[in-house]
């Protein structure tokens, strides 16, 4: 494959509605995003199979479904696989594998074949230069120097990751380099903020997580500026910045 067949790549934006496609997973062919439609998606792309920091992620995020589930969020994985070597692995994954104490899990949650990579382009999740990034470092610990920068060029997505909604939209998305894993419990906090705001149309502050205070959207005029400042229920630093109790 050539370099610049690379560049026909598009990151897309918060806000703009999840590009679809039609695909094969390990449960079948699914039809993204029309068949999650009303729930939250959590779509994820993984560098690839049979890789260590790619499988102690599908462990962790295997042990949170169902955490997700109640939050309304479903996951899907992705990886420019085949099916078969999906299948192959998540067996690998129950039958051999231990991490943090856990073993023996199934994998429940569907993951995409993309050997096309029309998907991983329409994601932004490939990125060539931190390919060859990460084709260098592993280079140098094997003392091997690679003579043609070219042919480190390879098909591995990063780990992107996006938070879609029950509309369809992109909400939230992250890029991880190859060599290191997500943080799980931030990408769940992520989700519950973003979920926070739309159902109780309040802000959250930063490091905030479930219980915390949340901050009242800044006043648009003077009149309500001055209200805010007058209202018992709320703590206000100044006409700007008032927080109140989480609801829930």
């Amino acid at each position: 494959m050539e370099q610049n067949e690379y560049m026909n790549t598009r990151i897309p934006m918060m806000g703009e509605f999840a590009p679809s496609f039609r695909a094969r997973t390990t449960h079948g062919e699914v039809n993204f995003p029309k068949d999650y439609e009303g729930k939250w998606v959590i779509f994820f792309s993984h560098p690839a199979d049979f890789t260590p920091v790619c499988t102690t992620e599908f462990i962790m995020f295997a042990k949170m479904e169902a955490e997700l589930r109640q939050l309304n969020t479903e996951l899907l994985g992705l990886s420019v696989d085949s099916v078969q070597s999906h299948i192959s692995w998540l067996r690998s994954i129950k039958e051999k594998v231990e991490f943090n104490d856990i073993s023996g899990i199934d994998v429940e949650f569907p993951i995409v074949e993309d050997q096309g990579l029309s998907i991983v382009k329409k994601y932004g999740m490939l990125q060539p230069s931190e390919n060859k990034r990460y084709m260098r470092y592993i280079q140098d610990i094997r003392a091997n120097n690679a003579t043609d920068e070219n042919e480190i060029i390879n098909t591995q997505p990063v780990r992107g990751i996006f938070i879609i909604d029950p509309e369809s939209r992109i909400r939230y998305m992250a890029f991880y380099p190859i060599s290191n894993g997500r943080n799980l419990d931030e990408i769940k906090r992520s989700l519950q903020a973003i979920q926070k705001t739309d159902s109780e149309k309040v802000d959250t502050p930063v490091n905030w997580n479930p219980g915390d205070d949340v901050i009242v959207p800044t006043p648009l005029s003077y009149e309500d500026a001055k209200k805010r400042m007058e209202d018992k229920e709320l703590n206000c630093s100044d006409w700007y910045i008032c927080l109140q109790n989480d609801k829930t």
